[in-house]
């Protein structure tokens, strides 16, 4: 966890602002205090710093994408106890192999249904739902 007290800290990641920032709205409401980070280089300094409970990974993303900057925080001692929950639109029957290998906990496809997106979270966080 976080470390600090209150509730679950989640880092959504992902470089379009809309989906960022209407993802963290909506998990603020279900009192999960959030931080967003826009694109895999941001999300490893953001999770280096603030140690979230989850991280929601976007996949396709500039500089740095979702898998690689996965791969890095799992093989970081500081991070790589840090459930990550894939989030993409991309589909393929490569894509659940891909994001298990590099260490992802789950992945969920874009549009992602918000209640269902909450219960996930809740799974990682092993919370009641």
């Amino acid at each position: 966890m976080s470390g600090s007290t209150g509730p679950p800290l989640v880092l959504v990641v992902d470089d379009v602002a809309d989906i960022r920032d209407t993802c963290a709205d909506y998990l603020e409401l279900f009192r999960f205090r959030t931080a967003t980070a826009v694109d895999g280089l941001d999300a490893l300094h953001k999770a280096g710093e603030l140690h979230p409970d989850v991280i929601l990974m976007d996949l396709a993303m500039p500089k740095l994408d979702g898998c690689e900057a996965t791969r890095r925080l799992k093989l970081d001692a500081r991070t790589r106890d840090i459930p990550i929950l894939a989030v993409t639109a991309e589909t393929g029957a490569g894509v659940r192999d891909r994001v298990r290998e590099v260490g992802c906990a789950g992945l969920m496809s874009k549009p992602v249904a918000p209640a269902r997106l909450v219960e996930k979270i809740r799974e990682l966080l092993a919370e009641p739902v």
